[in-house]
């Protein structure tokens, strides 16, 4: 058993100046500047790649539309999904995003849409954008779930395991390590890893659909759902989540997706 190390939600704090302030910065806000910063960092790194049709001014432009599709698709698709009660009982909390209360799926929508608009400005296939950004979110996420833990957010269910955490009175799985672990890392090296050379166009996509979808399913089944989802926070069966519901389509679309692309087999134009 680990004991949580509480932690102050709030890294520091700068003022008050001038009569305002003082203004918190938050740790999970720092972990959503990590994970943009990271996705710069690695699409600059694959654009270096022989033949890479990509440019710096592309690679910077693409994420900023990605940022503005995570930080309010998230919240977004946080408030319908999962807040619903958080803000009935304090329609403040739509903005206070920095407790936490971000949906993966909603924010995967509104990146989506960002993408496709990016790519209808550059007049790219929107296949190929996809397939770029395969595996530059993945740290992103690894770093989301740190913030989670940070926030003491999203725990486990119980457990008697070493690695569970001791919080309060309960020992708890450290759901949101496990998705550090394998929504993050995990995740990353597999699609960094397979998109290190050219691949049909859209295996990478739907490899990060399968992956995403399969590991979050099963962190589903430790992870305790949220309260206001049906009963105890189940939408049946007693097991069965939202997160699981949402999830699951990702699973046939990302196979759908690999058979489609390596049957077709049509190059990626990503690279000249």
């Amino acid at each position: 058993m680990l004991q949580y190390p509480t932690i102050d939600p709030v890294a520091f704090s700068v003022g008050p100046y001038f009569g305002f302030g003082p203004i918190r910065v938050h740790w999970y806000g720092i972990m959503y500047l990590l994970g943009f910063v990271a996705a710069v960092v690695l699409a600059r790194i694959r654009i270096r790649k022989p033949g890479a049709t990509w440019k710096p001014q592309d690679v910077e432009d693409l994420i900023f539309y990605c940022a503005l599709g995570v930080i309010f698709g998230g919240r977004l698709g946080w408030i319908l999904i999962y807040g619903r009660d958080t803000i009935a009982d304090d329609w403040r909390n739509i903005y206070r995003i920095w407790d936490g209360g971000m949906s993966f799926h909603g924010a995967l929508v509104a990146v989506l849409i960002a993408m496709a608009i990016f790519a209808w400005r550059r007049n790219r296939k929107v296949a190929d954008v996809f397939d770029f950004m395969a595996p530059l979110p993945c740290l992103g996420l690894f770093f989301g779930r740190i913030g989670n833990f940070i926030n003491s957010e999203l725990w486990g269910k119980p457990t008697t395991l070493p690695w569970g955490f001791k919080v309060g009175d309960q020992v708890l799985h450290p759901s949101q390590l496990y998705e550090a672990t394998l929504e993050g890392l995990v995740m990353f090296a597999v699609i960094w890893i397979f998109t290190s050379k050219p691949r049909p166009r859209l295996a990478p996509t739907g490899l990060f659909l399968l992956l995403y979808g399969t590991f979050r399913t099963a962190i589903e089944f430790v992870r305790v759902p949220d309260k206001n989802m049906g009963d105890h926070g189940y939408v049946a069966w007693g097991w069965l989540t939202t997160g699981q519901i949402l999830s699951v389509p990702m699973i046939l679309v990302g196979i759908a997706l690999l058979v489609f692309a390596y049957r077709r087999n049509q190059p990626s134009g990503n690279y000249a």
